[in-house]
């Protein structure tokens, strides 16, 4: 006899990024349409708030919205309802944040069997990975420079096996410290399904559904390229993925909710902050999305299926943070005749003030500095249009190893609102605060190297997990797939339209990687697009942005390709000094570049 077939796992993603709405929680539990609940946190910038956080609060260094907002307004419900919830709120301080829950439960009188997974903290293995580093030096990932020798933290990604041992052994509420975003979501599946951890196809399903889980309403119509075709914005709907046993699953949203779930909101997520989309690699499997399928099945209801897997890196990914000094910023708005270039005049004026005033007293000058003009399209470079602009707001940025030195600079900021150009208002709201500048970088390390474990807050007694360690380095993706067929275009005439009237686009980062993909608006649209839209055409468009090389990957199941671009933000996340720096504008830049059809092409 058959064993029974598992019923599907229906999961909801409640929250993109520490600072995400509150309203995606109780919009979730209350539908009843739920069985996990999951939210995701953590990313590079984050992680480093919260280490700035946890300098000056021991207690701190937690997502603290998770307990404060989200499961206070559903705690009694999700525990009536037996919902799991799973999160990696926990920081660089789970304990905490698995204590401040426990309290709450127990102001509201529920009971609740609370699980922490840590074991990613790895700063006391630091000594003996220098060690064994070539000439002792750990490499950041994304700059190839040594790592600095004293980190603030250093934590690495850890997979989706210790939260489904916690699930097993008896956990309503996992909360974890750095996992991979993912791995919130697999954790359960592989609870629920009884996956062992060679199933590579199911554990690559299952990490693409966390995938397109963990950024929220930007799987129901957030951030869409055709955002003027996402009803209700006010209302939009968070996501939900029914899954399968085989790791295909159903995107839907809440009834009655705003947004739009469609094959190409789904899609636009799925590109989002991938590189190679052949070797997606993750502490539990190396994920292929090339071949991967989009069918509407009905009104806001996409299904998803054909991802592969194979054994995961011998590697794991360790996100550190470093403090580099310090910084500041502040805007003050200019009205008026010339608005623009009065913008900048003061902005100049204030850092050769500033620069003469700080090397004056010994201490060096600025690190990095920025002056942006918001509303004059400073970001767009060479492709900026030239209005006649009445109103901006004048930006400037500024790192300094020394604390004093921008304290000086943030006294000298508001001289701007009487020393330089008329209609410079604005400056009402205090001097700019200065920070830490702390940076984050990223390195590998053996899994050998890593323990991770977890543990009920109600006891001291740790269960070990074993990270496997006889799995092979999958450092490449499986062999390549044809590119789309040639494109030449036709005699007779053509016509220059801007990209976004062929393909849907969206962008993200990895530290100083941005990428950008995009989706052909018809299959048949896609050879011409990877004739034109190649990587020297980008570098070409983007170049006053982007400072290293360009990849280009090819995924024919969405009829998509996906663009990795190098040395593109400003050294990203913290460190970068523009108003962009986690290249959320960049798809919207590519998409009006211009390329060229038949005259007669419907575009």
């Amino acid at each position: 006899m058959n064993p029974t077939k598992p019923a599907p796992l229906r999961i909801g993603g409640a929250s993109g990024f520490w600072g995400d709405s509150s309203v995606g929680a109780p919009q979730l539990v209350n539908s009843g349409l739920i069985d996990v609940l999951v939210f995701d946190y953590l990313a590079e910038t984050t992680m480093a708030i919260l280490v700035a956080a946890q300098r000056k609060n021991p207690d701190a260094g937690y997502a603290t919205d998770f307990v404060d907002s989200a499961m206070r307004q559903v705690l009694p419900e999700v525990v009536k309802r037996g919902i799991k919830v799973i999160s990696n709120a926990g920081g660089v301080n789970p304990e905490a944040c698995a204590k401040a829950l426990a309290a709450l439960a127990t102001e509201l009188g529920v009971t609740l069997r609370i699980a922490v997974v840590d074991g990613d903290d790895v700063r006391a293995s630091l000594p003996a990975l220098r060690s064994a580093a070539p000439q002792g030096v750990l490499v950041n990932l994304v700059s190839n420079q040594a790592v600095p020798e004293k980190l603030l933290s250093a934590n690495a990604y850890l997979g989706a096996e210790p939260i489904a041992r916690a699930l097993s052994a008896g956990a309503d509420v996992v909360i974890t410290g750095r996992c991979v975003d993912s791995a919130v979501t697999l954790g359960p599946l592989i609870h629920h399904f009884g996956w062992t951890m060679d199933q590579y196809d199911q554990l690559a399903g299952g990490s693409l559904v966390g995938h397109i889980l963990e950024c929220g309403c930007q799987a129901t119509g957030g951030l869409f390229t055709d955002w003027q075709s996402v009803p209700d914005w006010a209302h939009i709907g968070y996501p939900i993925a029914q899954v399968e046993a085989d790791g295909s699953f159903t995107v839907s949203k809440v009834p009655g909710t705003g947004g739009l779930v469609s094959c190409a909101t789904v899609g636009e997520q799925l590109l989002y902050e991938i590189g190679d989309p052949g070797a997606y690699l993750l502490p539990d499997v190396a994920c292929d999305f090339r071949q991967v399928r989009m069918e509407q099945v009905g009104e806001n209801q996409v299904r998803v299926s054909g991802a592969t897997g194979g054994p995961p890196p011998a590697t794991l990914k360790v996100s550190a943070t470093a403090m580099a000094g310090w910084r500041c910023s502040s805007s003050l708005v200019i009205v008026g005749i010339d608005a623009v270039a009065k913008a900048r005049r003061s902005g100049e004026a204030l850092l050769e003030r500033t620069r003469e005033l700080i090397m004056a007293q010994g201490w060096g000058d600025f690190s990095a500095t920025r002056i942006e003009v918001l509303g004059a399209e400073s970001l767009y470079g060479p492709h900026a249009a030239a209005p006649t602009l009445r109103e901006v707001m004048m930006r400037v940025a500024v790192h300094h190893e020394r604390r004093e030195a921008l304290n000086l600079f943030a006294r000298e900021f508001a001289a701007a609102g009487t020393s330089w150009s008329p209609g410079t208002t604005g400056a009402g709201g205090g001097r700019p605060a200065v920070s830490p500048l702390i940076v984050p970088c990223a390195f590998l390390m053996p899994r050998a190297a890593v323990a991770p474990r977890f543990r009920f807050v109600s006891s001291a007694t740790e269960e070990p997990v074993t990270v496997p360690l006889d799995q092979p380095a999958t450092a490449k993706a499986a062999p390549l797939l044809s590119d789309p067929v040639g494109f030449t275009l036709p005699a007779g005439k053509t016509r220059s339209v801007k990209l976004v009237n062929l393909a849907w686009g969206r962008s993200g980062d990895k530290g100083d990687l941005s990428n950008i993909g995009l989706i052909a608006r018809r299959p048949e649209w896609l050879p011409l697009l990877w004739a034109q839209v190649t990587e020297e055409a980008v570098l070409a468009w983007l170049g006053h942005l982007v400072k290293g090389r360009a990849d280009r990957y090819h995924l024919p199941g969405l009829h998509a390709m996906n663009l990795v671009l190098h040395e593109a933000l400003d050294g990203g996340g913290p460190v970068s000094l523009r108003i962009d720096p986690l290249g959320k504008g960049m798809a919207q830049m590519l998409l009006e570049m211009p390329v060229q059809v038949p005259a007669d092409w419907p575009v």
